[in-house]
C-alpha cells in the first residue's frame, strides 16, 4: 500500500504557471430584492421597476474574467464583456460590476489594483488583504481538479467559501481573495448570493507583458480610499453600507 500511495504521488503534476478562466455568477433577483428592502421594501416605485427588470433579464448574470500566474506573481483582469452594462432601472448596481484588476506580487505580500468605483478610478497599492482561514475536510472537483474547502469572515461581516488546488502552488484567486496553500478555484459569498469558478485551467509558459494591469487612475491606499469612499457616501443613507462593502471587496 505504501508503494502504491508514493508511485501515485510522484505523478502528480504542481503548476507553478498559467491561465485561468472564471466565471463570476451573480442572483440579480435576488440581489435586487435585499437592495429594495433597504431602500423602502413596499414602494412601488421599486416593485414596478424590478418587474419591468424581470422581464427584460435574466435571475441569474454571468461574468466572465482571466488570472494569470507565474513567479510568484498573480494578474487578474476582468474581460470586456464582464464590463457590459445591465438593461433596466438596476442597470447600474455596484454588485453587478467587475471593476477590478488586480496585480498580486505573492512572494513581496503587495497588490496593486485598479478599482472603478461609478465614475472614479482608482489605483490602490497596498499590502495583501490576511484572511484568516478555517481549512475543512470538505472536497470539490473544480475544473479537473480537487479542491479543499476553506471558509472564513472578512470585512467583519462577509461570509466566504473558498476550495482551492493544492497542485496549482502560487497562493491566489478570483479578485482579492488568496492566502490558502494553493490556488482558489472555486469562492462564494452566500449571503450575498454571488459566486466565482473556474471553468478551465491551462497549463501553459506565462509571459512577462501578462502579468500586468492598467495602471490609470488616482494613486491611493486601501485607508486612503476608505476614507474617500466614506466621505462620499455619507448623504446615501441606508444603501450606502452595501456599495461601501463592494467598492472596498
Amino acid at each position: 500500500m505504501l508503494f502504491t500511495l508514493t508511485v501515485s504521488a510522484q505523478h502528480v503534476r504542481f503548476l507553478t504557471q498559467g491561465t485561468i478562466e472564471y466565471e463570476k455568477r451573480i442572483n440579480a433577483y435576488t440581489v435586487i430584492k435585499d437592495q429594495i428592502k433597504t431602500w423602502g421594501g413596499e414602494d412601488s416605485f421599486y416593485k414596478t421597476a424590478f418587474e419591468s427588470y424581470q422581464k427584460n433579464n435574466p435571475q441569474f448574470k454571468t461574468l466572465k474574467s482571466t488570472l494569470y500566474f507565474g513567479n510568484e506573481t498573480t494578474a487578474f483582469i476582468p474581460t470586456e464583456e464582464a464590463i457590459a452594462s445591465t438593461n433596466g432601472w438596476f442597470g447600474d448596481m455596484i454588485e453587478f460590476k467587475q471593476a477590478n484588476s488586480i496585480l498580486t506580487n505573492v512572494k513581496a505580500g503587495t497588490s496593486k489594483t485598479q478599482k472603478k468605483v461609478y465614475d472614479e478610478t482608482y489605483l490602490v497599492t497596498d499590502s495583501i488583504r490576511k484572511i484568516n482561514w478555517k481549512i475543512t475536510d470538505e472536497f470539490r472537483e473544480i475544473a479537473g481538479y480537487n479542491c479543499r474547502r476553506a471558509n472564513a469572515l472578512v470585512m467583519d461581516s462577509v461570509y466566504v467559501v473558498a476550495f482551492y488546488a493544492e497542485e496549482i502552488t502560487v497562493s491566489g484567486g478570483p479578485e482579492s481573495f488568496g492566502g490558502l496553500p494553493g490556488m482558489i478555484l472555486g469562492l462564494a459569498l452566500p449571503h450575498d448570493h454571488v459566486t466565482w469558478f473556474a471553468t478551465s485551467v491551462t497549463d501553459v509558459p506565462v509571459s512577462e507583458d501578462k502579468l500586468k494591469i492598467p495602471t490609470k487612475g488616482k494613486a491611493v491606499n486601501n485607508k486612503q480610499l476608505y476614507d474617500i469612499l466614506k466621505g462620499a457616501l455619507k448623504s446615501w443613507g441606508k444603501s450606502a453600507h452595501q456599495t461601501f462593502k463592494w467598492a472596498m471587496m
